[in-house]
């Protein structure tokens, strides 16, 4: 078993892995948990903190070669509105609830749940089954730095 010793953003430029995981939204939010890449490498990632791992990051292991992240494909409900306006409306009720939002242009991605779906769908929503890769933002009180470079607050400047 190898330890993870730093977590790199996307597009980190360090070179090739040695291996990948392949993990869902929730698994990409870790603070210590033992994982198995692809290639059966066994991973040691115990932080002090909790931290993303980023789509296209790497972890560095202790003997210097990385292994790649890479978002897994999830079912998901995409929900649509008739115009910008009642996108905000339908984005209020999905946050009221606490549920994981993807908030794209035209679109919020959630996990599939029959509940909100009839809910969202008596909003007027349309609601769509796909399957892809899953980025919801994640709530203001996770623990984390509002100086970290990748920070949403700092990102959109």
């Amino acid at each position: 078993m190898l330890r993870a010793v730093a977590h790199l953003p996307a597009h980190h430029g360090r070179g090739p892995a040695m291996d990948s995981l392949v993990l869902a939204h929730d698994e990409r939010r870790l603070r210590r948990k033992l994982l198995t890449g692809r290639n059966g490498t066994e991973i040691l990632v115990d932080y002090p903190n909790t931290i993303t791992l980023d789509h296209e990051g790497a972890l560095e292991l202790e003997d210097g070669r990385l292994v790649e992240i890479r978002a897994a494909s999830e079912i998901l409900y995409a929900v649509t509105a008739r115009d910008a306006a009642h996108l905000l409306r339908l984005a209020w009720h999905i946050g009221n609830r606490h549920t994981p939002a993807q908030l794209d242009a035209g679109r919020i991605l959630i996990k599939r749940d029959h509940v909100l779906k009839t809910m969202l769908e008596g909003l007027g929503a349309t609601v769509t089954d796909v399957t892809e890769p899953f980025f919801a933002e994640h709530g203001a009180y996770h623990s984390h730095s509002h100086a970290e470079p990748g920070h949403a607050l700092l990102a959109r400047k």
